[in-house]
């Protein structure tokens, strides 16, 4: 493995039973995380942008997740292969994560202090009064008062509480941090003071992040590298500048279609014609090929491989395979 790679998901497959059938939730899902660098995984509602970082996390829902294929290699450690206590003692400590929603994330007749205390105790063995102290200085970093940092959960802001989640996840200084949509819940004002903080946050740990998210404005302000999903697989990827600059994927295309563009004037946005495919029912071909206006018949019957068309720039595209591009 490359020494500045951190985290490798390789082929990663995942299904849900469920009582209506076989949801199809990730398939053949490949990525690296380097060492100090954001990536994004962008995508619209049940892309498998969660289920991933679930799987990384070893916390997706059992009996009903089956993990069909893959590995996911934390400095070559396969973490699925990983025992019950020993991803105990990765969470939190190698690996932390932020959740959407902070309501539902935090305990509500806890303080949080003491759940900020908590996770110290549990992954630095140290004291109560250790603990507290600690607890008390992160909670400080992240613009929680001291004389606000005893008081519960419902007692805060949605922008508040983020922090209070965003504190708890760096509480143990975490080599990854994922952030599921941390933002989704909070106004446009708060979004901005949230993400500012993380970048600072992620600067001074020396962390690596996964942003998972919708908003190609996130992606643009913090990311290095995006990952483009599309019906559980990764459709397009490549750095900041080969999305933003080269973007070839026609749904890549068409997420920025949907942009409204400041500089021109619009009577209105262009929209991706279709909704995502059933995830019960895995399609015959490209999954996208039923919303692509340069579908072929081709599409639909064959499934596309990932084709590399300049240097770190990958796309699942049949439109672009040929000579000069590499399949993996």
């Amino acid at each position: 493995m490359d020494q500045n790679v951190i985290l490798e998901v390789k082929n990663l497959s995942l299904n849900y039973v469920t009582d209506d059938g076989t949801v199809y939730a990730v398939n053949d899902l490949n990525f690296v995380l380097h060492k100090g660098s954001t990536l994004c995984l962008v995508g619209e509602t049940g892309a498998g942008k969660t289920s991933t970082a679930k799987a990384i996390m070893g916390i997706l829902p059992h009996p009903q997740s089956k993990i069909l294929s893959g590995e996911v290699l934390l400095e070559g450690e396969d973490l699925l292969k990983a025992s019950k206590k020993r991803m105990q003692s990765v969470r939190g400590s190698k690996i932390s994560m932020i959740f959407q929603d902070p309501m539902t994330s935090l305990n509500p007749v806890m303080r949080v202090s003491d759940q900020v205390a908590e996770v110290l105790r549990l992954h630095k063995a140290k004291s109560r009064i250790e603990a507290a102290k600690m607890a008390k200085e992160v909670l400080l970093q992240v613009g929680i008062k001291e004389d606000r940092i005893t008081e519960y959960p419902h007692q805060f802001s949605g922008g508040m509480r983020q922090r209070v989640g965003i504190a708890m996840a760096l509480a143990c200084s975490p080599e990854i941090l994922i952030a599921d949509e941390p933002t989704t819940a909070l106004d446009v004002t708060i979004q901005a003071q949230v993400l500012e903080l993380m970048k600072e946050l992620k600067k001074q740990y020396e962390m690596a992040m996964i942003m998972i998210t919708h908003d190609l404005g996130i992606v643009a302000d913090v990311c290095d590298y995006v990952a483009v999903m599309y019906a559980g697989s990764i459709v397009e990827y490549g750095d900041r500048r080969h999305i933003f600059t080269n973007a070839k994927h026609p749904y890549t295309i068409g997420l920025f279609g949907c942009i409204p563009d400041l500089s021109i004037e619009q009577e209105e946005l262009i929209p991706i014609k279709g909704m995502t495919p059933d995830p019960s029912k895995k399609p015959k071909g490209c999954a996208f090929a039923p919303r692509c206006a340069y579908a072929t018949e081709q599409c639909f019957q064959e499934t596309p491989g990932n084709y590399e068309i300049e240097p770190g720039h990958w796309v699942r595209c049949l439109q672009f395979r040929g000579e000069d591009t590499e399949n993996v």
